[in-house]
């Protein structure tokens, strides 16, 4: 009698393991609710990657150098209502590991390239800050027809030039190396205007501080190598499909082009600092890009 009621508890739960796990295979499946999961890159490095929402086109958010994808809390929870919205942490950040020894743009852009084809997005746009820019280039070109759009956030067309000579690009990285964290802040802080929230300021400024230093390094590299060799022929080949909000510190600057839009009294963390400005922007762009607003700029 004993062994039979066993046997029946034991069917029981065996059951109610099953039908759990079926409606988690359920969930991950039609997307609907948020999801997370981890799988390999293309060197095997574990990225963690998330999914939330429904709705085409799809949203991929990349974050930037020594970031994560919690940089994009406020667009993830805006955007998920009807949109599907992928995060990731790239390979060394957040919560993904990494089995690389240099953090390449192109090896990033596989970090991104293996999530959309783990969950075979289509009608895909990528949206990426700062560093994130050029990785959802190096994505796109992995990706094909996967990718119908790319909004670089405060990446393409700024004031901003990286340094392309070596001697510059190591003049550039030598504080990072000699006092990585105590470098980063300062640079952090410049790039605030002075009507910033200082919440808000040291709410970012603190997601740096885990930041891993090798990981920082080898990326601040290959971001300035990349920009020094590659972006002007990426930039050019996806132009036709290539958006960017950028930041108007001071509201007067102009937009480079008719493909850049510009979001006035912030710094570099424009979605970060003013998310409803710049989830504005973003919804202008995707309407753009999908011909349901103003038409695409050729």
């Amino acid at each position: 009698m004993k062994k039979t009621y066993y046997n029946q508890w034991m069917t029981g739960l065996l059951l109610t393991a099953l039908l759990a796990l079926a409606g988690c295979a359920e969930k991950v499946e039609d997307g609907a609710g948020p999801t997370t999961a981890t799988l390999e890159s293309a060197d095997g490095s574990p990225v963690v990657y998330g999914v939330r929402g429904q709705g085409e086109p799809t949203l991929v958010f990349v974050h930037c150098w020594t970031c994560n994808h919690t940089f994009w809390d406020r667009q993830i929870d805006h955007f998920a209502g009807d949109h599907r919205v992928i995060w990731l942490d790239l390979a060394g950040h957040g919560e993904s590991g990494s089995r690389r020894q240099h953090y390449t743009m192109q090896a990033f852009g596989q970090d991104v390239a293996a999530v959309i084809r783990q969950l075979d997005a289509r009608k895909v746009i990528l949206v990426g800050h700062s560093m994130g820019g050029p990785v959802a280039v190096e994505a796109a070109k992995q990706l094909g027809d996967r990718v119908i759009g790319i909004v670089g956030v405060d990446t393409f067309y700024t004031p901003f030039e990286y340094p392309s000579s070596a001697e510059a690009i190591a003049a550039f990285v030598k504080p990072f190396e000699t006092d990585f964290h105590g470098s980063t802040d300062k640079m952090l802080h410049s790039m605030f205007t002075p009507q910033a929230d200082p919440a808000v300021v040291d709410a970012i400024v603190k997601k740096f501080s885990n930041a891993d230093p090798e990981v920082g390094i080898s990326a601040m590299y290959e971001l300035f190598a990349w920009s020094a060799h590659q972006k002007a022929a990426d930039l050019q080949r996806f132009s036709s499909i290539l958006y960017n909000i950028n930041a108007a510190p001071t509201g007067k600057e102009p937009a480079a082009n008719t493909h850049v839009v510009m979001v006035p009294g912030v710094g570099h963390f424009v979605a970060q600092v003013k998310p409803a400005a710049f989830n504005q922007a973003l919804e202008g762009v995707i309407a753009r890009l999908t011909g349901t607003g103003a038409p695409v700029a050729k």
